[in-house]
């Protein structure tokens, strides 16, 4: 058994992905009043970002079941020990990344979010399910909270907030990835610049498609 397939974990991420699958009509609901090239502006600023997910402020924003099996699998199989995570959410990413180190035999995931009520959600999951000793939770926004206190090398990246700062958050991590590190993207299509930098071998990556959604990278250099 593994710790994403056993007690408490496992029943915690059944819990957390119905109240995901409960919350998507809310969340839906949240962004139906912003008419559709506005919301696309939105998704696509640099700089409105923080208003625009502040309205999504009590949505899961959940990774798929799919993908956070994924995130796992690459973690293990990468023998991950320092993980970044841009993007905490609830925390159900986090806990598939957590569960991997614990399984890998240790080692440190630091994730950063900057909605509050978000931060104590994650902290009570991963609290649940007896992996906090693993994460850091940094609050507020990711080109802040991640500029220092990064280890050396990073075995896995995940990004998964604000897509238009998909770019931004790679150049601030990219020399601390390890040839052959994986970088997950969710959501990756929104932002079409960060799609031409991991396609591009010349950039010392290599890239595809996921589930239709997500982009896994692996840095070559």
């Amino acid at each position: 058994m593994t710790t994403m397939t056993s007690t408490p974990l496992a029943s915690l991420l059944d819990q957390l992905f119905a109240e995901a699958d409960e919350a998507s009509a809310t969340t839906n609901a949240a962004v139906s009043d912003i008419p559709a090239e506005e919301l696309a502006r939105l998704k696509a600023s640099k700089t409105e970002y923080l208003d625009f997910y502040g309205r999504l402020r009590d949505a899961p924003l959940a990774v798929s079941r799919e993908t956070g099996t994924l995130l796992y699998m690459l973690a293990r199989g990468a023998k991950a020990r320092n993980i970044v995570e841009f993007g905490t959410s609830f925390g159900i990413s986090t806990l598939h990344l957590a569960a991997a180190l614990r399984d890998n035999g240790g080692g440190r995931l630091i994730t950063t979010e900057f909605e509050s009520s978000k931060v104590a959600r994650a902290r009570e999951n991963l609290i649940a399910g007896g992996l906090i000793d693993l994460v850091e939770i940094r609050e507020g926004d990711a080109l802040q909270t991640l500029k220092a206190g990064l280890p050396e090398t990073i075995d896995l990246l995940l990004l998964d907030g604000a897509k238009a700062l998909y770019p931004e958050v790679l150049a601030l991590l990219e020399d601390r990835l390890r040839p052959g590190a994986f970088v997950v993207a969710d959501d990756a299509d929104v932002s079409p610049d960060y799609l031409a930098r991991v396609r591009s071998t010349e950039q010392g990556y290599l890239s595809t498609p996921f589930g239709g959604d997500v982009e896994v990278s692996m840095r070559l250099i």
